[in-house]
Protein backbone atom coordinates (compact mmCIF):
# COMPACT_ATOMS: atom_id res chain seq x y z
CA UNK A 1 0.00 0.00 0.00
CA UNK A 2 1.25 3.77 -1.01
CA UNK A 3 -0.03 6.13 1.46
CA UNK A 4 -0.39 9.74 0.19
CA UNK A 5 -0.57 13.15 1.77
CA UNK A 6 -2.12 15.82 0.63
CA UNK A 7 -1.34 19.70 1.17
CA UNK A 8 -4.02 22.21 0.08
CA UNK A 9 -4.45 25.79 0.45
CA UNK A 10 -7.82 26.80 -0.49
CA UNK A 11 -11.06 25.07 -2.38
CA UNK A 12 -9.52 21.92 -2.04
CA UNK A 13 -10.82 20.81 -5.80
CA UNK A 14 -7.90 18.70 -6.49
CA UNK A 15 -8.03 17.08 -3.96
CA UNK A 16 -10.98 15.96 -3.76
CA UNK A 17 -10.54 14.80 -7.58
CA UNK A 18 -7.29 12.90 -6.26
CA UNK A 19 -9.27 11.24 -3.61
CA UNK A 20 -12.30 10.25 -5.63
CA UNK A 21 -9.74 9.11 -8.00
CA UNK A 22 -8.11 6.23 -5.62
CA UNK A 23 -11.21 5.82 -3.17
CA UNK A 24 -11.56 1.92 -4.31
CA UNK A 25 -8.05 1.18 -4.71
CA UNK A 26 -6.27 -1.66 -2.84
CA UNK A 27 -2.66 -0.10 -3.17
CA UNK A 28 -3.17 3.48 -2.25
CA UNK A 29 -4.52 4.93 0.30
CA UNK A 30 -4.94 9.27 0.91
CA UNK A 31 -3.91 9.10 4.50
CA UNK A 32 -4.34 12.71 5.24
CA UNK A 33 -4.58 16.33 4.01
CA UNK A 34 -2.86 19.24 5.59
CA UNK A 35 -3.69 22.79 5.37
CA UNK A 36 -2.04 26.26 6.50
CA UNK A 37 -5.32 28.29 5.66
CA UNK A 38 -8.18 27.93 8.48
CA UNK A 39 -10.93 29.64 5.78
CA UNK A 40 -9.71 27.22 3.39
CA UNK A 41 -12.78 25.35 1.81
CA UNK A 42 -10.64 22.26 1.66
CA UNK A 43 -11.89 21.18 5.19
CA UNK A 44 -15.29 20.78 4.31
CA UNK A 45 -14.63 18.59 1.13
CA UNK A 46 -12.13 16.71 3.87
CA UNK A 47 -14.69 16.20 5.93
CA UNK A 48 -17.66 15.25 2.94
CA UNK A 49 -14.82 12.63 2.21
CA UNK A 50 -14.04 11.05 5.72
CA UNK A 51 -10.27 11.85 4.67
CA UNK A 52 -8.58 13.52 8.01
CA UNK A 53 -7.36 17.02 7.41
CA UNK A 54 -5.06 19.40 9.76
CA UNK A 55 -4.12 22.84 10.05
CA UNK A 56 -0.59 23.72 10.65
CA UNK A 57 0.74 27.22 11.93
CA UNK A 58 4.05 28.48 9.93
CA UNK A 59 6.13 27.63 12.82
CA UNK A 60 5.05 24.04 13.29
CA UNK A 61 6.07 24.23 9.13
CA UNK A 62 9.30 25.50 9.74
CA UNK A 63 10.10 23.67 13.06
CA UNK A 64 9.82 20.17 11.65
CA UNK A 65 6.75 19.62 13.61
CA UNK A 66 4.70 18.56 10.66
CA UNK A 67 7.32 16.25 8.54
CA UNK A 68 7.22 14.43 11.96
CA UNK A 69 3.80 14.29 11.30
CA UNK A 70 4.04 13.13 7.88
CA UNK A 71 6.38 11.00 8.51
CA UNK A 72 4.32 9.11 11.64
CA UNK A 73 1.73 9.00 9.09
CA UNK A 74 4.48 6.56 6.73
CA UNK A 75 4.07 8.52 4.07
CA UNK A 76 5.12 7.40 0.39
CA UNK A 77 3.78 10.30 -1.41
CA UNK A 78 3.24 14.15 -1.04
CA UNK A 79 0.82 15.64 -2.93
CA UNK A 80 0.83 19.88 -3.25
CA UNK A 81 -2.80 20.23 -4.95
CA UNK A 82 -2.76 24.10 -4.85
CA UNK A 83 -0.38 24.52 -1.75
CA UNK A 84 1.40 28.33 -2.04
CA UNK A 85 3.87 27.92 0.86
CA UNK A 86 7.79 26.64 -0.65
CA UNK A 87 8.62 23.50 0.59
CA UNK A 88 11.42 23.51 2.99
CA UNK A 89 14.91 21.71 2.10
CA UNK A 90 14.09 19.39 5.01
CA UNK A 91 10.82 18.30 3.57
CA UNK A 92 12.59 17.84 -0.11
CA UNK A 93 15.31 15.39 1.03
CA UNK A 94 13.00 13.48 3.36
CA UNK A 95 10.75 12.96 0.11
CA UNK A 96 13.64 12.97 -2.89
CA UNK A 97 11.23 12.88 -5.89
CA UNK A 98 8.52 11.80 -3.96
CA UNK A 99 7.03 15.65 -3.68
CA UNK A 100 4.45 16.56 -6.59
CA UNK A 101 3.01 19.97 -7.54
CA UNK A 102 0.61 21.06 -9.84
CA UNK A 103 0.97 24.63 -11.36
CA UNK A 104 -1.64 26.54 -13.69
CA UNK A 105 0.52 27.42 -16.51
CA UNK A 106 3.07 25.89 -18.83
CA UNK A 107 6.53 25.71 -16.90
CA UNK A 108 8.66 27.88 -17.17
CA UNK A 109 6.64 30.32 -18.31
CA UNK A 110 4.56 32.31 -15.59
CA UNK A 111 6.05 30.08 -12.81
CA UNK A 112 8.00 32.09 -9.39
CA UNK A 113 7.22 33.05 -6.12
CA UNK A 114 3.90 34.86 -6.53
CA UNK A 115 2.54 32.99 -9.35
CA UNK A 116 -0.34 31.12 -8.58
CA UNK A 117 -3.98 31.12 -9.24
CA UNK A 118 -5.66 34.23 -10.68
CA UNK A 119 -1.94 36.22 -10.81
CA UNK A 120 -0.89 33.41 -13.72
CA UNK A 121 -4.06 33.54 -15.45
CA UNK A 122 -3.57 37.26 -15.51
CA UNK A 123 -0.42 37.05 -16.42
CA UNK A 124 -1.64 34.83 -20.03
CA UNK A 125 -4.07 37.17 -20.93
CA UNK A 126 -2.34 40.49 -20.11
CA UNK A 127 1.22 38.50 -22.44
CA UNK A 128 -1.25 37.65 -25.34
CA UNK A 129 -0.48 34.05 -25.28
CA UNK A 130 -1.88 31.71 -27.76
CA UNK A 131 -1.73 28.81 -25.40
CA UNK A 132 -1.82 28.02 -21.32
CA UNK A 133 -1.76 24.74 -19.79
CA UNK A 134 -1.21 22.78 -16.56
CA UNK A 135 2.28 21.55 -15.95
CA UNK A 136 2.89 18.51 -13.40
CA UNK A 137 6.19 18.86 -11.65
CA UNK A 138 8.70 17.73 -9.17
CA UNK A 139 9.36 19.87 -5.89
CA UNK A 140 12.39 21.02 -4.94
CA UNK A 141 13.51 24.03 -2.70
CA UNK A 142 12.76 26.73 -4.91
CA UNK A 143 8.88 27.64 -6.79
CA UNK A 144 8.40 26.17 -9.92
CA UNK A 145 12.43 24.86 -10.77
CA UNK A 146 11.66 20.88 -10.56
CA UNK A 147 11.49 19.02 -13.19
CA UNK A 148 8.30 18.61 -15.13
CA UNK A 149 6.91 15.22 -15.35
CA UNK A 150 3.50 15.91 -17.44
CA UNK A 151 2.14 18.88 -19.08
CA UNK A 152 -1.47 19.50 -21.28
CA UNK A 153 -2.55 22.34 -22.64
CA UNK A 154 -5.59 24.48 -24.64
CA UNK A 155 -5.92 27.37 -26.92
CA UNK A 156 -6.03 31.00 -25.45
CA UNK A 157 -8.85 32.85 -27.71
CA UNK A 158 -8.48 36.90 -27.93
CA UNK A 159 -11.60 37.23 -26.36
CA UNK A 160 -10.59 34.75 -23.48
CA UNK A 161 -10.61 36.66 -19.95
CA UNK A 162 -8.69 35.59 -16.99
CA UNK A 163 -11.26 33.70 -15.40
CA UNK A 164 -11.85 31.70 -18.56
CA UNK A 165 -8.26 30.53 -18.37
CA UNK A 166 -8.55 29.30 -14.87
CA UNK A 167 -11.95 27.46 -16.20
CA UNK A 168 -9.95 25.89 -19.00
CA UNK A 169 -7.40 24.51 -16.91
CA UNK A 170 -9.33 23.52 -14.05
CA UNK A 171 -10.28 20.70 -16.55
CA UNK A 172 -7.48 19.68 -17.11
CA UNK A 173 -6.27 20.22 -13.71
CA UNK A 174 -9.47 17.56 -12.65
CA UNK A 175 -8.99 15.42 -16.01
CA UNK A 176 -5.19 14.98 -15.30
CA UNK A 177 -3.70 15.02 -11.49
CA UNK A 178 -4.91 11.90 -10.46
CA UNK A 179 -4.10 10.09 -13.23
CA UNK A 180 -0.17 11.38 -13.38
CA UNK A 181 -0.15 10.37 -9.57
CA UNK A 182 -1.31 6.77 -10.30
CA UNK A 183 1.24 6.26 -12.93
CA UNK A 184 3.93 8.09 -10.63
CA UNK A 185 3.00 5.94 -7.31
CA UNK A 186 2.15 2.90 -9.37
CA UNK A 187 4.27 2.59 -12.18
CA UNK A 188 3.74 0.01 -15.00
CA UNK A 189 5.59 -2.99 -14.34
CA UNK A 190 6.66 -4.71 -17.36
Amino acid sequence: MKNIVIFASGSGSNAEKIIEHFSGSTEVKITHIFCNNPEAGVFQRAERLHIPCSLFTREAYKNGTVLRKIQSLHTDWVILAGFLWLIPSEFVQAYPQKIINLHPALLPKFGGKGMYGHFVHEAVVAAGEQESGITIHYVTEHYDEGAIIFQSSFPVLPSDTPEDVAKKGQVLEHRDFPKVIESLVLPATT
